[in-house]
Order: C-alpha cells, then structure tokens, then sequence
C-alpha cells in the first residue's frame, strides 16, 4: 500500500469508533449505573430535591468519573496489586477536593446544600467501580469515555428525578416558579411528599420498572 493510500485511509478513519461510542451511549440505557447496575442510591436519594443542587452533583461525578479513570489508567501498570484501592481513594479523594473547593468558591450557596455529599462522592460506587472495572485495564482514552458515559447515566436519572421532585413538591423548576397562583387559586396544592427523601427511592424504583418493561433484555440478564 503506497504512502498517498494510507494517508486517505488515517483520514476516513472516524474519530471515535462504534466501540467508543457504546461507552457512551450503553450507560445512558442497557447499563445505566443507577437502574441497571443499582449504583449511587444514597446521592439520587439526597440532592434530588432541587434541580440546581442535582446539577451541579452530576458535574462533579461526571469530572471525578472520567479524570480518575484517566490517571489510574495512566498509572496503572505502576501500582501494585495489593495496594491499588488505597491509591484509587487517594486520586478521587484529591480530585473531590478539587471539586469541592470548586463549589465553595464559585457557588457557595450550592456548597451548602449539598454539604457532605460533595465529599462522600469518594464513596460513590459508582466511581470506584469504574476505576476497579474500567480504569485499570484500559488505556486512558477509552477510560475517559467510559467514565464520561456513567457520569451521564448517573446524571440522566438524578436530574430526571429532581425536575419531577422539585416541580410536583415546590411547584417551580431551578427556582423559578412554573406552577403559578392560578393553579393554587383552582385548588392545587404543593405535594409535600415529594420533597421526603423516601419519594426519590419511589421514582427510581419506577423508573427501573419502566426501563425493564421496555427492555427485555435487562429482565433475561437477570
């Protein structure tokens, strides 16, 4: 094959190859990390309230997600086996910091509201299964998709979660009011049940229960 050949090959090459792709689109239905693999409850149960606090959560799981994927995947042909979860925590632990001095310095009113959580991402199992999974086996390129697409599984059913939350419990979406004062002047009344934590555990158990009536293959893999 002469030079001029294989320069239009390297050029009809695709960017991202369907492998690549399924790494992002896999998380977001057939392997979502919340309804499928029934990861990161404990988060959906408690920023889900509001979309803003909701958002900005997604932000820092899809970030930690795919920047711990990369540097373990970088790193991962120097760390030795029997200390490789103490190396994983120290990286997400560090990049959860970023995050964190992130929200207190520009959104520091998100910060509050999220209080802990922002800190217990490093105990999201999401995220150390992606780099005890993915990471550690992969090159860093496909590691970064891979937490990118869990990190937007993550997020689709978190924000679903809290825009249902927050309009039926708050009558308003990001603060801003949708269900106005001709809806309370006609009898509606805020549901104070969907502001309960126990109302975001609901919502995710009918969500899976959705996705598996529309998808047979979830209910033969089980």
């Amino acid at each position: 094959m002469s030079t001029e050949s294989i320069a239009i090959e390297k050029e009809r090459k695709p960017l991202f190859t369907t492998k690549d792709r399924k790494l992002i689109t896999d998380p977001l239905n057939d392997d979502n990390p919340i309804t499928v693999q029934v990861l990161g409850i404990c988060s959906a149960l408690a920023v889900t309230v509001q979309v803003k606090p909701a958002l900005f959560m997604c932000l820092g799981v899809i970030f930690v997600v795919a920047m711990g994927n990369f540097v373990i995947s970088l790193i991962r042909n120097f760390i030795p086996s029997r200390v490789r979860i103490i190396v994983q925590l120290v990286v997400v632990a560090a990049l959860v910091t970023v995050v964190d001095q992130a929200l207190k310095a520009y959104a520091y009113d998100v910060s509050k509201e999220l209080s802990v959580f922002v800190g217990l991402i490093i105990t999201n199992c999401i995220v150390m299964g992606r780099l005890e999974a993915f990471a550690l086996a992969n090159k860093p390129g496909p590691s970064v998709l891979d937490g990118i697409g869990n990190g937007l599984g993550y997020s689709l059913i978190l924000v679903a979660v809290a825009v249902v939350r927050e309009l039926l419990g708050s009558g308003s979406i990001l603060g801003f009011p949708i269900i106005g004062q001709w809806a309370l002047d006609l009898g509606y009344k805020h549901n104070g049940l969907f502001v309960l934590p126990p109302m975001a555990l609901i919502m995710v158990g009918i969500i899976i229960w959705i996705q598996r009536s529309k998808n047979q293959k979830l209910i033969e893999a089980n």
